[in-house]
């Protein structure tokens, strides 16, 4: 099966599959953190996120490679979140000492309220995603039956380099085994900047890119996690598509092997109203989605939302125009919910799609 210039398997035992880290995302709401009360646990994390869509609101086959701690509080409540989204497991499972770890992340997010912009904070002290390495599966095992699309991000290659060389092993057995290859570049300075910042990012990102037939990331991403030149992006506007357009051509002709090319543009007005579009570069063509004005309940996620519309799209045979509206539907109607992962279904997306000011551009 051929679609969008890639080639792909057309049935195998898992229609996606992603290695990642598991966090746990502690929510109070509108609440700034120092004054919180109350939190809502969110099972989260950037690899998971777009993995656990896909099997929740698309109904396909996924799966997800990662570390646990099943004898602390935080990885039972992780194993009970990626069951309840549907998700196969494959763990590598530690044993939480009693005291100090190994640990299942945390991320601290709150909402923000208008003139007040919301906070991330992080701990990932002795994180179990971090000890992981090759040996720690068995990938025969892991692709066995097959895998059409295998999926990865720059949050978790970003945390050590054992995490940066276990992704490229991933990779590379994912490739062996047929599988189509995707790649989140999620740039994110206070995670680099402990490992020698944009230059260590992008000579990780290098090895990887090389390997790739689709990649997410928008012009900041581009820019700092791969090296890719342009324009000042703040300067000329983040829905301004002809920068993210221009960047195109020389991330084709240092990376001929890509085949996709898909981002989420979004401008923030306040925390709770952002303009929302996306764009995506497949077999020479461009295609825009419309700017979506949003009333944003948990603006978490949305991106993930939108690479989970996009490889459903990809997968099924659909068109690039089909893609990015879904992928923008969909990560659209994410934000609408608490949390971090979808309580979407594909009537509200194909509801979404079919509303007032849908129309693609080209």
């Amino acid at each position: 099966m051929q679609n969008m210039g890639i080639e792909m398997l057309e049935r195998a035992r898992f229609d996606a599959a992603s290695l990642g880290a598991i966090v746990v995302r502690n929510d109070p709401g509108n609440a700034p953190w120092g004054e919180a009360r109350n939190v809502a646990l969110h099972v989260s994390g950037a690899e998971f996120n777009p993995i656990a869509n896909l099997s929740r609101c698309f109904g396909l086959d996924t799966a997800f490679v990662t570390a646990m701690v099943p004898n602390h509080p935080l990885g039972v409540r992780a194993q009970q979140g990626i069951r309840e989204m549907g998700v196969k497991a494959f763990y590598r499972m530690f044993e939480h000492n009693g005291m100090d770890g190994p640990n299942i992340a945390q991320t601290f997010s709150d909402r923000g309220w208008p003139g007040r912009p919301p906070k991330v904070g992080y701990n990932r002290a002795n994180e179990a995603a971090q000890l992981l390495v090759p040996e720690d599966f068995d990938w025969d095992r892991v692709f066995e039956g097959g895998m059409r699309l295998f999926h990865c991000g720059g949050l978790f290659t970003a945390l050590c380099q054992k995490t940066t060389d276990l992704a490229i092993h991933a990779f590379q057995q994912a490739k062996q085994h047929g599988a189509m290859l995707s790649y989140d570049l999620n740039w994110r300075p206070a995670l680099w900047g402990r490992r020698g910042g944009e230059a260590a990012a992008q000579a990780a990102n290098h090895e990887i890119a090389k390997m790739l037939d689709v990649l997410v990331g928008n012009e900041e991403d581009l820019q700092r996690a791969l090296g890719i030149e342009g324009p000042d992006v703040e300067k000329a506007g983040k829905l301004d598509t002809q920068v993210f357009r221009a960047m195109i051509e020389a991330a084709r002709k240092k990376y001929p092997n890509l085949r996709v090319i898909a981002t989420t543009l979004r401008e923030t007005v306040t925390p709770f109203k952002h303009r929302w579009s996306a764009i995506a570069w497949a077999e020479g063509k461009f295609v825009e989605a419309p700017v979506a004005e949003l009333d944003v309940f948990d603006r978490i996620g949305g991106g993930d939302g939108f690479a989970a519309g996009f490889f459903y799209s990809l997968l099924t045979g659909k068109s690039l125009e089909d893609a990015v509206l879904r992928g923008w539907a969909h990560g659209a109607l994410i934000t609408s919910f608490a949390g971090d992962t979808t309580m979407a279904t594909m009537e509200m997306v194909e509801e979404y799609m079919a509303g007032p000011g849908s129309r693609v551009k080209r």
